[in-house]
């Protein structure tokens, strides 16, 4: 006959459900948008920003005893308005501080989990922007260089052939081809590392050895560079886009973007604080609650057209 204490006598001394004290986290990828915009801090009052713009100077052939005519240059202007005002808030009442196990580290999240929040949002509206910022459905041809298409793979997929035009397409524009950046979406770097003709050139090259041993993807950036462009990847890019280019079709399409990051006026984006993330707090008496809220005031619009190329490809075409 058992005796003392044992789990089927004493069960109500044992404690069944046991929670722990570390908290699962949630799994967050890299942002990069700011990185690639140039941004603007002078706005001392109002939403719209006008910066004007200064053409080049003509040449004309001189014959003695003509007078010189003389022409201005031309010049125009890039309106800036910003539109997004954005907020994250939470909040948490005094009974759930006293209750919970885990009151201080939820109060602890609030602050740094709405500005992940808020940076997610300027993350999307950068690379939406930059979409934006183009003609739908049109090759947006700049110097008789397109700067809009279809990608050229099968499936309307990435294709080398696209990274070589692109190329072209920012050359023709007098785009200064120094760090040349290609942004695309998982779906593209999926093709990139599954392209025979891709691998097969690096393979028997020592030069990639690092590239091949290490894998074609590392973090959020390519160990190699694809006809001068460095490839970061995001999760953040415009997509659920259905147009036709040059009569080709894309119906889940995702906006690649291809361009220079040429630190100052060269940056194919401009971006804006009007208010930068601001935190608030207080004390909510009548519903005996703490409340956090960041609001922040931002915009950002594709200021150099020629210094962005967008490569449409299809975001399902993965096997």
């Amino acid at each position: 006959m058992a005796s003392g204490f044992t789990t089927k006598t004493n069960e109500h001394l044992i404690r069944t459900d046991i929670w722990s004290r570390q908290i699962k986290e949630l799994l967050l990828d890299d942002l990069m948008g700011m990185r690639f915009v140039r941004t603007i801090t002078d706005f001392p009052d109002g939403t719209t920003l006008h910066i004007p713009s200064l053409g080049e100077a003509e040449t004309s052939d001189f014959s003695e005893g003509q007078a010189i005519k003389y022409n201005k240059m031309d010049t125009g202007q890039f309106t800036f308005t910003i539109t997004q005002y954005k907020y994250s808030a939470n909040a948490i009442s005094e009974k759930f501080k006293r209750d919970s196990f885990y009151s201080s580290e939820v109060i602890s999240a609030f602050l740094p989990r709405q500005h992940r929040a808020l940076m997610e949002v300027i993350e999307s509206r950068i690379f939406n922007r930059a979409n934006a910022g183009q003609t739908a459905s049109s090759l947006n041809v700049i110097n008789s260089a397109n700067h809009r298409w279809v990608g050229s793979g099968t499936s309307n997929t990435i294709a080398l052939k696209d990274f070589a035009m692109a190329w072209y397409a920012l050359k023709k524009a007098n785009v200064p081809m120094r760090n040349l950046t290609a942004v695309v979406d998982p779906s593209v770097a999926y093709q990139l590392k599954t392209q025979t003709n891709l691998v097969n050139l690096l393979s028997p090259n020592p030069q990639w050895s690092q590239a091949v041993n290490q894998d074609l993807v590392s973090g959020i950036q390519f160990q190699f560079n694809i006809y001068g462009f460095d490839v970061y990847v995001s999760n953040y890019l415009a997509d659920g886009i259905a147009e036709t280019v040059n009569s080709v079709t894309v119906a889940n399409g995702v906006a690649n973007c291809f361009f220079a990051a040429v630190p100052g006026d060269v940056m194919p984006l401009i971006f804006a604080f009007r208010q930068q993330p601001t935190v608030y707090s207080d004390f909510n008496k009548d519903l005996q609650q703490t409340e956090y809220v960041t609001f922040m005031e931002y915009d950002a619009a594709l200021y150099r057209p020629e210094n962005m190329v967008i490569v449409l490809t299809d975001k399902t075409a993965v096997s």
